[in-house]
């Protein structure tokens, strides 16, 4: 039996997303952006709701498609508060239309939000080796100054400690545990 990060054996669907996708670094804007959003929606609730509800997630917000979202109005606002596929949090909702406007400005400054976003780790994912869940940090000074830029920019639901979920997420830090099967694939990356 392989060994995997513990709190990835919860279900199927964690297990799956735990193999496949996360600490892999991630360059895809479209991706990038719905691992923000899936992340700001997680803030005080658990990732396998989310990860549950992502297809949900991806009909409501049209595929995280920014550049639609950004053009959300009242009635599309009203109509994700009566969707109960989604989490239905009004801040978090109008949060994901006010970051999909700053996500558009940061790649027209910075010319994508992936150059943008990797600076805060040099341009490279950062390769941890932790031995137990406990010594993982719930934040960075990494995810700290990324969120303060975040903020400085408009975005909201991103505090240090969502942002560091982000980066572990997206793989701009190789979280897993140095058993884990994942760990030197993601390293090698």
């Amino acid at each position: 039996m392989r060994r995997r990060c513990e709190w990835a054996n919860v279900n199927d669907l964690m297990v799956e997303y735990h193999d496949r996708e996360w600490g892999v670094p991630l360059h895809d804007e479209h991706k990038l952006f719905e691992f923000l959003v899936l992340d700001a929606f997680q803030a005080g609730l658990s990732w396998a709701m989310i990860l549950a509800k992502r297809e949900n997630f991806r009909r409501a917000f049209d595929d995280f498609d920014a550049a639609k979202i950004a053009r959300y109005d009242p009635s599309k606002i009203r109509e994700l508060l009566h969707d109960p596929g989604i989490v239905r949090n009004r801040l978090k909702i109008e949060a994901t239309l006010g970051n999909a406007k700053a996500f558009l400005e940061i790649q027209r400054e910075s010319g994508s939000f992936d150059r943008y976003i990797w600076r805060f780790v040099g341009g490279r994912s950062q390769v941890n080796a932790w031995t137990s869940l406990a010594a993982i940090p719930a934040r960075t000074p990494e995810a700290e100054a990324m969120s303060q830029d975040l903020k400085a920019r408009g975005f909201r639901f991103v505090g240090p400690t969502i942002c560091y979920a982000f980066m572990q997420a997206a793989g701009l830090v190789n979280d897993h545990l140095v058993d884990c099967f994942r760990y030197p694939a993601v390293k090698s990356i």
